[in-house]
């Protein structure tokens, strides 16, 4: 009966993936066509065939955990770090270099998870955040591999979502979760939130949030660049900004003097929409320059910086004298702000940052940023950060000591791990 099930799922599986094909390859097709061969388990692997840890890292953010994880993990531990998305995939490349193989989450098909199994040998699954998908941890399961998800979260979406399906099928968020062997989670929330899907309290220690321990990412290499372009102004940095966001932040730019009291850059989230933002700031009067066009010198005044580029993001926050963090003006749920507060760079919000909540609330309690409703009140905060250095290198103070005092997740989630580690090497 149970195989007939999981027929009955991949048959399902299959038709969604044909029915979505054509509207992810006419909206996005550059973007998911590059990820096909490896989600169907066909890109090569030069590396040994020996037994590796599997990290599942979905994307950018998450890739950053893994790779703060495997910095604490044995140099000799043999890793393969998949993710889903191309920018994750590039982001991957680099942070692990020649440390791990790094390929692509097969697709919830039979056929497509054991070309996996049978390329890279995982030995045990790692998945960072969750993004649980139930043949694969079937297929783990069934091999013996031990599951753990670490700096695991139940957001809201995430939990009220299951909590419907809860209600159709009673039983479906008990298995899916009691597939994992170990929850190391971010907060008692979580916690929480797990124990009310049936997973047994001996499954889930509350860790903390392994983005603590992020370390302070290099200096980019377009960092002289920009120096150049600010010539002595501040540096305002909108990172991670969404569809809607990029015309609110110019607006409050300009609203607090624009290009005559600072240099503003623009990293859009999602590559596919860079052509999209250098339109919007040619209808507006904005002089800009795109990163990947920088000239040799400079001539004239800049005013906005489109950051065309990837990986660069996270360290070009030390050279901000302000950051707003995007996803949140729109609502869809925010990005880590910990990346310029590590820095101790002051920081605004939107509204919207539910993929955050523990985070934002800790950020609420020590005043450690600022929230701005609309991009009237981003215009007020930037023309404060401008008018009073001070008070906004005070603020960016007040992050950095947050981030010092919630340190220590790493330490935790090694110990979690340290026996299945040590039985795969």
């Amino acid at each position: 009966m149970r195989g007939l099930l999981w027929k009955i799922y991949e048959v399902a599986m299959g038709v969604a993936l044909l029915i979505a094909a054509p509207f992810f390859l006419a909206r996005k097709g550059g973007h998911y066509r590059q990820t096909l061969r490896g989600r169907l388990g066909l890109e090569a692997d030069t590396t040994p065939r020996k037994p590796r840890v599997w990290l599942h890292a979905v994307s950018v953010g998450e890739v950053g955990v893994a790779a703060t994880l495997a910095r604490a993990l044995p140099p000799s531990t043999a890793l393969v770090i998949t993710t889903v998305t191309p920018t994750g995939q590039a982001q991957a490349k680099k942070a692990f270099a020649s440390r791990a193989s790094v390929a692509y989450l097969p697709f919830d098909l039979s056929v497509s998870i054991e070309r996996f199994f049978r390329r890279h040998n995982p030995r045990a699954l790692v998945l960072v955040e969750g993004d649980l998908w139930p043949l694969v941890l079937f297929k783990a399961r069934n091999r013996g591999l031990p599951i753990a998800v670490v700096n695991g979260r139940v957001g809201d979406r995430g939990y009220f979502r299951l909590r419907r399906v809860k209600r159709l099928a009673p039983r479906w968020a008990a298995w899916l979760y009691g597939s994992v062997d170990q929850f190391a989670v971010q907060s008692p929330l979580d916690r929480d939130r797990l124990l009310e899907f049936g997973v047994p309290p001996d499954r889930i220690e509350v860790t903390g949030n392994l983005k603590f321990d992020a370390p302070e990412p290099t200096r980019p290499e377009i960092a002289p660049a920009i120096e150049r372009l600010a010539n002595g102004r501040p540096f305002l940095l909108a990172g991670s900004t969404m569809n809607g966001e990029e015309a609110e932040v110019l607006g409050a730019f300009l609203s607090a003097g624009g290009g005559d009291r600072a240099l503003l850059g623009i990293a859009p989230r999602h590559p596919e929409r860079w052509n999209d933002v250098e339109e919007l700031l040619a209808s507006r009067s904005v002089s800009y320059v795109r990163r990947s066009q920088l000239p040799s010198s400079v001539d004239s005044r800049i005013d906005v910086v489109l950051l065309d580029s990837l990986g660069e993001l996270a360290g070009l926050y030390a050279q901000a004298q302000g950051a707003f963090i995007g996803g949140t003006l729109v609502p869809t749920g925010g990005h880590n702000p910990l990346e310029p507060a590590v820095f101790g760079v002051p920081v605004v919000v939107g509204p919207s940052m539910y993929n955050f909540v523990e985070i934002a609330e800790r950020f609420d309690r020590a005043g450690a940023w600022v929230r701005a409703a609309d991009a009237r009140e981003l215009a007020a905060v930037f023309t404060r950060w401008l008018d009073d250095p001070t008070e906004a290198r005070a603020l960016g103070a007040r992050g950095r000591a947050l981030i010092e005092e919630n340190r220590g997740a790493v330490a935790r989630t090694v110990a979690l791990l340290a026996p299945w580690i040590a039985a795969v090497r």
